[in-house]
């Protein structure tokens, strides 16, 4: 008698990326070459750029989270259709994609969003949960490297100041749009590195360690969890918490050789209505 593994009886087309992200993927693409042509209105061209590359991490995101409890245990991500890369599939559409995207707008933030659900009475040990919950602010330090890769090796302008205090921008100047808004999606990915592994209830920081609470700790921590991030939030805008939040993103941004005045232009091109 041959055994069949369990994991054999799902079809390989939930594997599939879907044609929704496949579309995100040629937005990004398209709007890509036409921010580093300068065609048309950059504004837009960048707008286009940085919101479908987020709106990328985001599925990947989610997709690291359901991959890792697939292979972790539970089999029914793939029945929701979680392993396709589908952001529509996702248990909060509204929260997970439209608020995220709005807050990039309004505030320039790697804002997280929970969006798969994960049957955890199928996941059998501590450390399997904790690295579901790890798997998905891991992809956003990988992308986070990822993007910087051309900054690190120097093929981004500069801004250099001569000898009577004028800034000016030198090297890759002619594309500058385009370092812009690349800039601004690798400090959107460290934003978004940093907040999910704040061990905050409700945040991928918090789940990673929730599992080695006692029952008891675990309740409670659980009961929090719904309003963790309306407190992070809060806190963020309205606190010291925020500038100290921002003087270490500004900092590993700049370790990664990703220079704030250039996301900060990207942020400026982002809002082309402004």
């Amino acid at each position: 008698m041959t055994y069949e593994p369990v994991y054999a009886r799902t079809p390989r087309s939930a594997f599939i990326p879907s044609p929704v992200f496949v579309g995100i993927v040629a937005i990004f693409v398209v709007s890509g070459v036409l921010t580093w042509t300068r065609f048309g209105n950059v504004g837009i061209d960048v707008f286009l750029f940085v919101l479908s590359g987020w709106l990328i991490s985001l599925c990947l995101h989610e997709y690291a989270h359901a991959v890792t409890g697939y292979f972790s245990g539970d089999l029914s991500v793939a029945d929701r259709g979680y392993l396709r890369l589908n952001p529509l599939k996702y248990t909060h559409p509204l929260l997970s994609i439209v608020l995220p995207l709005v807050v990039v707008i309004l505030g320039g933030i790697g804002l997280p969003g929970g969006a798969v659900w994960i049957d955890h009475q199928h996941i059998r040990s501590r450390a399997k949960a904790s690295l579901i919950s790890a798997a998905g602010p891991l992809v956003n330090v990988v992308l986070g490297l990822v993007v910087a890769v051309p900054f690190l090796a120097g093929l981004a302008p500069e801004l250099t100041q001569d000898v009577t205090g004028r800034y000016t921008v030198s090297g890759s100047a002619e594309h500058l749009e385009f370092w812009a808004a690349l800039a601004l999606l690798a400090f959107l990915q460290v934003t978004a590195s940093v907040l999910n592994l704040l061990p905050v209830p409700g945040l991928d920081g918090g789940n990673i360690i929730a599992p080695w609470f006692s029952p008891a700790y675990q309740r409670a921590w659980n009961m929090v969890a719904p309003w963790g991030f309306l407190i992070l939030f809060l806190l963020l805008w309205q606190t010291q918490v925020g500038d100290w939040f921002f003087t270490m993103v500004n900092w590993i941004a700049e370790l990664i050789s990703v220079p704030t005045w250039l996301y900060a232009y990207g942020f400026e091109l982002l809002r082309f209505w402004s």
